[in-house]
């Protein structure tokens, strides 16, 4: 009798182990996306499940992130051990995982393909010491989003990226088209500090300096001066700036753009989006490049990235799965359900990124420009940003504090808060 159940186990046991034919041995892979806009979700979900329809022994579980809470869910999800196999994020939010040991190093695991594909640029968002933790595939720059109408009647010189403003050139238009309670723009600057550091970078400035001892401090020099201070005259001496959005987020500026309150709205390219769903019939608008400096048009970005956790026993097949959401046409689908530019070369010359609807064309010629963001190796930048210069540059573009103190914040009190963290 025990001889017979111990037989019946052992056909329960091996029944249990067949997996149901077709999936005997089959990996399942969890990749937990970010993508929050309806064509974006789309676009993630058809590549997923075209991708189990061909792939008999790895299948690929979809995980729906937020960009509002990763940073939290993935600490905790990573020391909880349950962290998902492929993981979306952005570059600036991975030094601390990479260097602390939570990304897998994906050098020797990248396909030749892929890696010749996307600029080395762009790769240096994502390399950390010696180590490459993520791949980096969709970025945007920060544009002029302006009222196509109102600056044409104005008169105003209208930039390209073959000949944009200066920062000075922009700061006097802006008095221009200002006055009667109207503003020539509106900045919104509830988070100042990426897109202060990331636009700065056209005018010399870096902020951050790495010595020969591979410390890093904060230096608030000349070519860091422009693009603040620019913005602070607008609002507080020229008056053309609205000081009432300095405290708003980017979406919430568009009923004021829409009603004709500010003549241009400085954003991502993303917001392209939103515009062409919300804007009234009849609203013409159209893209600029960000005003340019010293060192041309450059800015800084923090690309989308996709890394693989340090934990996931499957790093190969989750490799795979990511060179198959980066082939060049799916690529394509990607930057056009999130309206974004892709990293990858042969993507970026597809003609449906370079059209003049919606001014893609515009944003495409700008992503030679891109450059790393000044933070993105800088370890304990989330609590320098969130301690030191959040509220300083609040501060000082409301008037409250000057150029001097701001300098002096950013560089006393930011450079006690980077030493703890490389002792």
């Amino acid at each position: 009798m025990r001889a017979r159940a111990v037989v019946v186990v052992v056909l329960l046991l091996l029944a249990g182990c067949s997996g149901g034919g077709g999936d005997e041995g089959a990996v399942t892979l969890r990749f937990q996306s970010l993508a929050w806009q309806e064509e974006s979700v789309r676009a993630n979900k058809e590549l997923v499940r075209e991708w189990n329809a061909t792939h008999e022994h790895v299948k690929v579980e979809y995980v729906q992130g937020s960009w509002s809470a990763v940073h939290d869910q993935l600490l905790t999800s990573f020391e909880g051990g349950e962290a998902p196999d492929i993981i979306h994020d952005a570059s600036d939010d991975l030094a601390d995982f990479a260097y602390g040991g939570y990304l897998a190093d994906l050098t020797g695991l990248l396909p030749a393909r892929l890696e010749e594909d996307i600029p080395r640029r762009s790769w240096e968002t994502t390399t950390f010491g010696d180590g490459v933790y993520g791949v980096p595939f969709l970025q945007e720059p920060r544009v002029l989003v302006a009222n196509a109408t109102w600056l044409r009647r104005s008169g105003v010189r209208i930039p390209t990226p073959g000949h944009p403003w200066s920062w000075a050139e922009f700061r006097r238009i802006t008095g221009q088209l200002s006055g009667g309670g109207r503003y020539g723009v509106a900045w919104p600057l509830k988070e100042p500090v990426s897109a202060t550091l990331n636009l700065s970078l056209s005018a010399g400035g870096r902020l951050f300096h790495r010595g020969a001892d591979g410390k890093v401090t904060v230096r608030f020099e000349a070519g860091d001066e422009v693009v603040p201070r620019t913005i602070h005259d607008q609002a507080g001496i020229d008056r053309s700036a609205s000081p009432t959005t300095l405290g708003s987020g980017g979406s919430d500026t568009l009923p004021g753009f829409f009603g004709g309150r500010y003549a241009m709205v400085p954003l991502g390219f993303s917001y392209r989006q939103q515009i062409v769903q919300q804007a009234p019939e009849g609203f013409e608008w159209q893209v600029l490049p960000a005003p340019a400096g010293a060192d041309g048009l450059a800015q800084g970005v923090s690309p989308q990235t996709l890394s693989v956790a340090e934990d996931s026993p499957h790093k190969k097949e989750a490799v795979a799965f990511v060179d198959f959401l980066l082939r060049p046409k799916n690529m394509v689908r990607l930057a056009l359900g999130d309206w974004m530019l892709p990293t990858g070369t042969r993507a970026l010359a597809d003609p449906a990124l370079h059209t003049a609807k919606d001014d893609w064309a515009t944003g495409t010629a700008l992503a030679a420009h891109l450059r790393p963001a000044p933070a993105r190796s800088v370890r304990g930048y989330a609590e320098w940003k969130d301690k030191v210069a959040t509220p300083a540059f609040q501060e000082y573009y409301s008037g409250a504090i000057g150029l001097g103190e701001l300098r002096e914040r950013l560089e006393k009190d930011g450079n006690l808060v980077l030493a703890r963290y490389q002792r």
